[in-house]
C-alpha cells in the first residue's frame, strides 16, 4: 500500500500555508485517499487498479492547491475577527450594559440622582438626556478591557479603537439610522423633536461615554504597542 501522506505532502508542495495548516490539510487529504483506497480494495480491485482510481479523484493539484490556499485565508480572516474584534467588543458591550443596570438599581434602592441635562439648560425644561456618572467613570476600565483582549489576540490599531468603542456602536447606530427614519416616517416625531435634544442625546449616549471608553483604550492600546512590538498591532 502506497504512503498516502508522503504522496500528499509531495503535491502540496509550494502551498503557502503555515506549516502547522500545512500538516492538518495533507493529514486529512491523506485519509481521504487511503479510505477510498481501502474501499476499492475490499469491492475486488487489484491494488494497482485501486492506487490509480483513489488518484483519480484529484485531477489538478495545482487547481486543488489553489483553491484550499483560498479557504484558508477566508477562515484564517473570520476566525481572527472573531477573535480580535467581535469578542472583545461583545464583552465590553455586556460588562457596559450589566453595569448600566446596577447603576440604576442602586441609584433607585438609595435615592442616588443621575445627572439631569436639559435642553434649555434649565431644570423646568423637559429633560433630554439622563447621564449616571458612576457609570462613566466604569466606562473607562471597560474601554482599557476591550483593547487589551483585542491587542492579545493580535488585532491591528483599528480593531483595537473599535473594540473599545464598542458599547457605543449600537447608541451611534440609532442616531444615525433609526431616529432619522423615524423623523421621516412618522410626522409627530419630527414636531417634537427639537435639534438640541438630538445633539444632547447624541452626547450622552455616544460621544461622552466614548470618550471615557477611550481614556482607558487609548493608554492600553499605547502600552501594548510597545510591549507586543509592532509586528503584532501595527495596521
Amino acid at each position: 500500500m502506497p504512503d498516502w501522506d508522503e504522496f500528499v505532502r509531495e503535491r502540496l508542495t509550494g502551498i503557502s500555508l503555515e506549516p502547522r495548516e500545512r500538516s492538518e490539510v495533507a493529514a486529512e487529504l491523506a485519509d481521504h485517499l487511503e479510505e477510498t483506497f481501502e474501499q476499492l480494495r475490499r469491492q475486488g480491485l487489484p491494488e494497482e487498479a485501486a492506487v490509480e482510481r483513489a488518484l483519480s479523484q484529484v485531477k489538478d493539484w495545482q487547481s486543488l492547491r489553489r483553491r484550499i490556499q483560498v479557504a484558508r485565508s477566508k477562515e484564517n480572516i473570520m476566525t481572527n475577527r472573531v477573535r480580535q474584534w467581535w469578542l472583545p467588543g461583545f464583552v465590553a458591550l455586556f460588562l457596559s450594559v450589566m453595569l448600566l443596570m446596577v447603576n440604576e438599581l442602586i441609584g433607585i434602592k438609595f435615592g442616588i440622582k443621575p445627572l439631569i441635562v436639559s435642553a434649555h439648560g434649565s431644570q423646568m425644561s423637559a429633560s433630554v438626556a439622563v447621564i449616571y456618572v458612576p457609570w462613566l467613570l466604569l466606562l473607562v476600565p471597560i474601554g482599557a478591557l476591550g483593547a487589551y483582549l483585542a491587542g492579545r489576540a493580535g488585532a491591528s490599531r483599528r480593531a483595537m479603537f473599535l473594540s473599545t468603542v464598542f458599547p457605543v456602536l449600537p447608541h451611534l447606530a440609532f442616531f444615525i439610522v433609526v431616529f432619522p427614519v423615524a423623523l421621516i416616517l412618522d410626522d409627530h416625531v419630527a414636531h417634537n423633536v427639537m435639534p438640541s435634544a438630538l445633539f444632547l442625546g447624541l452626547a450622552a449616549w455616544v460621544l461622552v461615554p466614548g470618550a471615557a471608553l477611550l481614556a482607558g483604550g487609548l493608554p492600553t492600546q499605547l502600552f501594548l504597542s510597545r510591549r507586543l512590538g509592532p509586528r503584532r498591532v501595527a495596521d
